[in-house]
């Protein structure tokens, strides 16, 4: 829609053609836009997926990666710790009986990376499903 109203330009296709009343047109793959378009940016929900996507799928305590996954309280909610961003990580099932309800120096887990929200970008496109398009590949940075 941003091509046809004349805001973005169109720099790759290559998925196809859709019909529209007024006639055909390519379904491009990159746009380039031509001027900001400012969008009014909302907080993110904290849900389950999103804490298992801001982890990236990895145990906090130990670094298992895998989809059997549990949120865990850093400073439980028996002594005050609260439902955010900042005191929820994702942990794998026997990590998360270990620790228990103690807090993660109390039972001895460092944690990986400590908690936080993620930044309001309105939207989130998790890192792998861009690389599944091999003509995006030249715009997006490279592993080091």
């Amino acid at each position: 829609m941003l091509v046809l109203v004349g805001k973005a330009e169109v720099v790759e296709n290559g998925r196809g053609y859709f019909s529209a009343s007024s006639g055909s047109y390519e379904i491009p793959s990159v746009i380039r836009l031509i001027y900001l378009v400012r969008k009014q940016s909302h907080p993110r929900k904290m849900t389950k997926m999103e804490i298992f996507n801001r982890d990236k799928y990895t145990c906090q305590y130990c670094g298992r990666e895998g989809r059997e996954l549990t949120l865990d309280h850093v400073m439980p909610r028996r002594l005050n710790g609260q439902h955010t961003w900042e005191n929820i990580v994702a942990a794998c099932i026997p990590c998360n009986r270990k620790k228990a309800g103690r807090t993660p120096a109390e039972a001895g887990m460092p944690l990986l990376r400590s908690p936080r929200a993620p930044g309001n970008i309105g939207f989130y496109v998790p890192f792998q499903y861009l690389r599944s398009r091999s003509e995006w590949e030249k715009y997006l940075p490279h592993k080091r």
